[in-house]
């Protein structure tokens, strides 16, 4: 009964003691280190270099890996698809969250590239 009774009270007496701590896994997106964003980005900033109007998406996706976003659509004027993808490639904002603000636009017109860049997102 003695034994009972004093693991009951180490058992206690741990779990009072862990209650307030708290432990950091990272602070970005899917728990990668604080300094992912800025070499994921310097990466991508590289990898634009590599690009050339006319790449496949497939040749870009090679190349330029998974982005962070990625919009698609059908223009009904031409019925051409056009597709953009999203590559974090500036900072903008320390909350550890990317957003399209901080990302390079990257546009396809029926799997082809067209452009990257704000002036070629803005001509879709």
């Amino acid at each position: 009964m003695k034994s009972k009774l004093m693991g009951a009270a180490i058992i206690t007496a741990i779990s009072l003691g862990l209650s307030g701590c708290v432990f950091n896994v990272g602070d970005h997106e899917s728990g990668k280190s604080h300094d992912y964003w800025e070499v994921q980005q310097e990466k991508n900033r590289d990898s634009l270099t590599k690009l050339s109007l006319g790449m496949t998406l497939d040749q870009v996706q090679v190349i330029m890996g998974t982005s962070d976003f990625s919009e698609a659509f059908v223009n009904q004027a031409d019925k051409e698809q056009v597709k953009v993808l999203f590559y974090r490639t500036q900072w903008a904002k320390g909350d550890g969250k990317t957003t399209k603000d901080e990302c390079t636009p990257i546009v396809f017109k029926n799997s082809e590239l067209v452009g990257w860049g704000d002036t070629a997102y803005k001509q879709i």
